[in-house]
């Protein structure tokens, strides 16, 4: 007996319908088909399944609610106007009353067998199954309800639309960008273009199994920041060959590799085609770098030196600086890292930062009690919800559980990290929960040891990091392009070493960027890593910079070791937890300063350290009470791997390209 496949349901909603037109064969016209719609994951293939239920509708049959919304009046039609009448009283009740939904159905009555065979043969022959990697586009249509038209790719068949009378097409959509990408056709505002993973790429990747046994890419496709998160060790030849083509003695062009890498990251496109409007500049130099020092953290009694009686904070540029270059005591932190992320006021006194905690602490907890009170069965008819609940509990049961604050078995630790989490869904419930995110919280929970300004602080760090976790991962695309630029104009010749061994993109970076290099330092170092980057010194967007000095020391073993993608991935990877803080904000401090010194530095540079827009702090009042992060949805550089350029007519960012 063959083994039964497994089957997994991602998404299932009734009472979508199809409207029934068609006269062919006979069949009775003006019906109303009822059907269950699933995401379904069977045997690692999503599966999209439409079923009619069990009884089709015959609208002459409808109750609908009246606009009184408290009575329930039968629709009585004759059979030449029913369609076009349903229709339009539909449309008008659904608009205007979009928050009743009282729709029911009358079970139609069969008086044979003849009847009940064909109210079979109508289900069977309106049901379709289809898979997401089939999926060409989807047109989203309103008629005072949301219908979906499915478009796959090599069919001339064409499905029937699918009619969401009383809601559920955002979940559905919401459910199916987990699997593949949906983005806008530039032609029709309304066509949504589905695009999934390689294919091939992905089955390159199957033989790479994970303790669970799934293959990378098809962890990828599903999850892409987790995969990214722990992956990148078991990296092996099959990426390798999948990059530069198994059959193929020869390597494959930089743009065929863009275009791979395109698919497996949704909105990496690496442009590697020089673009008009850019003047050609030579390789800048930069001088030597400057040796800098750093020095022991802040301490208590310095902290307190910077209150004046009232508490406001004091001498705030100096206080900043201090910080930036030593850190702070384990002392301090759980004051200033609030000052640090915003969530406190530099120039607040501390009568009103206990007002302001007062009322937060009431903000907090009524934003709590909402998914707090939600009962079980509530939940079961909210799928996001439900999903956001287990990707948490998932992620905060293997979150720092070697840390004391967060081990054993019912630490109340995990209990404030679950709680903080799901609380912040209902703050951002559009983002909602993404994984990687348990990982930013945990330290500032760490340090706040209080779960309500631990919530306001994460807030305020996640305002920051937002664009990092949303859909289109516009803002790693963007991090990732601004990285290559930067090490472009340091070393070139070592940025051409990596261009060549198809490593150009920097991808290796993406988990360093993605939550502020969390897990390739220690926990201490991670609390010193972060307030330093949280003066918003030396210049914006020193994260990069950090970037730049970890590949600055070890560029020497890549180049001299001759390491290709495979060794360059698993030498980075291996990098966890054998770096030294101090070291590397010596070097990326040292580094910004050589930058800023040069006197010819391309815009594109200047725009990405903020030297051309630097904002004095002087001001206790400003906005630099936590670095403002940079707009990432605007695109600073592009990647190119042929030349050094300067923009000089270009309306949407800087753009720059290197000659070698």
């Amino acid at each position: 007996m063959a083994e039964e496949s497994v089957q997994k349901i991602i998404f299932e909603h009734e009472g979508v319908f199809i409207h029934n037109s068609s006269d062919e064969d006979g069949i009775e016209q003006d019906l109303l088909v009822s059907g269950s719609l699933r995401i379904v994951d069977k045997d690692a293939e999503i599966i999209v399944e439409y079923r009619p239920l069990e009884d089709t509708v015959d609208p002459s049959n409808m109750l609908c609610a009246g606009k009184d919304s408290s009575s329930v009046v039968e629709w009585a039609q004759c059979p030449g106007e029913r369609s076009h009448q349903l229709l339009e009283t539909q449309q008008s009740y659904e608009t205007e009353w979009d928050m009743v939904n009282a729709v029911s159905f009358k079970k139609r009555s069969c008086t044979n067998g003849e009847g009940s065979l064909n109210h079979s043969h109508e289900r069977s022959r309106w049901a379709f199954t289809f898979s997401v990697s089939d999926l060409r586009s989807i047109t989203v249509k309103e008629e005072g309800w949301t219908f979906l038209l499915f478009k796959l790719k090599e069919s001339s068949t064409s499905l029937p639309a699918l009619h969401f009378h009383q809601g559920g097409s955002r979940e559905f959509l919401d459910s199916l960008r987990r699997f593949a990408l949906l983005s806008e056709s530039p032609d029709d505002e309304t066509c949504l273009l589905v695009s999934t993973p390689n294919k091939a790429l992905s089955q390159s990747f199957e033989n790479l199994l994970d303790d669970n046994n799934f293959g990378l890419v098809h962890k990828f496709r599903k999850d892409p920041y987790v995969t990214t998160l722990g992956g990148f060790s078991k990296v092996t030849n099959y990426i390798f060959d999948a990059f530069r083509g198994t059959e193929e003695q020869h390597q494959r062009p930089p743009e065929e590799v863009a275009d791979l890498l395109g698919e497996v990251i949704p909105g990496l496109e690496i442009n590697q085609q020089e673009e008009p409007g850019f003047e050609v500049i030579t390789r800048i130099d930069l001088g030597t770098r400057p040796q800098v020092t750093r020095r022991e953290p802040l301490s208590a009694e310095d902290w307190t030196k910077h209150q004046d009686p009232e508490g406001r904070m004091i001498r705030i540029p100096h206080l900043k600086q201090v910080i930036f270059k030593g850190g702070l005591c384990h002392a301090v932190r759980k004051e200033a890292w609030k000052f640090l992320l915003g969530y406190f006021p530099w120039d607040s006194t501390l009568e009103e930062r206990k007002a302001l905690q007062r009322n937060k602490t009431d903000e907090y907890f009524r934003m709590k009690l909402q998914w707090k009170s939600v009962s079980e069965e509530q939940e079961r008819r909210n799928s996001r919800l439900r999903d956001y609940r287990s990707l948490i509990e998932k992620d905060v049961n293997r979150t720092d559980r070697t840390n004391r604050f967060y081990e054993g078995i019912d630490n109340p630790g995990l209990v404030l990290l679950h709680d903080i989490l799901m609380t912040y869904c209902m703050y951002d419930f559009d983002l909602g929960y993404v994984q990687g995110m348990s990982d930013l919280l945990s330290p500032i929970l760490y340090v706040m040891e209080n779960e309500v300004d631990a919530f306001w602080c994460f807030v305020s760090f996640m305002d920051q990091m937002h664009q990092n976790f949303e859909e289109q991962m516009q803002g790693m695309k963007t991090q990732l392009i601004q990285l290559s630029t930067l090490l472009r104009l340091l070393d070139l010749a070592f940025w051409n070493y990596l261009e060549s061994q198809d490593s150009g993109y920097l991808y290796f970076c993406f988990r360093w960027l993605l939550i502020r290099f969390k897990r390739e330092l220690s926990f201490q170092d991670v609390l010193r890593l972060w307030e330093v980057m949280w003066t918003g010194l030396p210049c914006q967007n020193f994260h990069l910079l950090v970037c730049c000095a970890i590949l600055d020391s070890e560029k020497q073993k890549i180049v001299d070791e001759n390491y290709g993608f495979n060794e360059i991935l698993k030498h980075i990877n291996e990098l966890s937890m054998k770096l030294d803080i101090e070291e590397i904000l010596q070097k990326a401090e040292g580094i910004c300063l050589q930058i800023q010194s040069c006197k010819d530095l391309p815009d594109s540079v200047s725009n990405i350290l903020g030297f051309h827009t630097e904002v004095s702090s002087s001001d206790p009042t400003d906005s630099g009470s936590r670095p403002a992060p940079r707009p990432i949805h605007r695109q600073d550089a592009c990647s190119n791997g042929h030349g050094h350029l300067r923009e000089t007519s270009s309306h949407n960012g800087c753009k720059v390209a290197f000659i070698s």
